[in-house]
């Protein structure tokens, strides 16, 4: 395989991922994958947690792709490769900026790296897995946009409905 489709591929993979990344986070990790996924949500006791599970599953597939590729799948090894890079970059923008899991303490205070820092502390705003937003990675909407979001999730019409039937219930009942 020529070296320039080789670098499409890794390129196509690593920015593919961070769509994959929102999609399983949205659906799969506040949904049905919740078990492993509450306690990244939760106070964390000790260096790991059971959401950890997920980066085991993500390289071990990035693994089994290296190799199948280098045992003659081209190109799977480009697409394995660039997912390792994706959950490279994940470690350090997720798990070492937001959630400070390894010693670099740095808080940004301007351009993309505050966004996306403010952007995931918005998406752990809210308790549990409903409501949520921000479900993106390295992508991050902007502050204001994820702020009316949270607006619509929990101040929509049907919580205002909700809310006034409640509020005009006699107390006590």
């Amino acid at each position: 395989m020529s070296i320039a489709i080789n670098t499409l591929v890794f390129f196509i993979t690593l920015a593919g991922m961070e769509a994959f990344a929102w999609w399983a986070h949205k659906y799969v990790m506040h949904g049905w994958g919740w078990g492993w996924h509450r306690s990244h949500h939760e106070p964390r006791e000790g260096w790991f947690e059971k959401n950890d599970l997920y980066a085991v599953v993500f390289a071990a597939v990035a693994i089994a792709l290296i190799a199948f590729g280098t045992g003659g799948w081209h190109p799977l090894e480009w697409v394995g490769a660039g997912m390792t890079a994706y959950g490279f970059l994940y470690f350090l923008a997720h798990d070492g900026l937001v959630h400070r899991r390894w010693p670099f303490r740095h808080v940004p205070r301007s351009g993309y790296l505050k966004r996306l820092y403010q952007a995931h502390l918005m998406h752990h705003a809210v308790r549990g897995r409903e409501g949520c937003v921000s479900f993106g990675f390295l992508v991050a909407p902007s502050v204001a946009t994820l702020k009316r979001q949270l607006r619509e999730l929990h101040d929509g019409p049907l919580n205002k409905a909700a809310g006034e039937a409640v509020s005009r219930e006699p107390h006590g009942v």
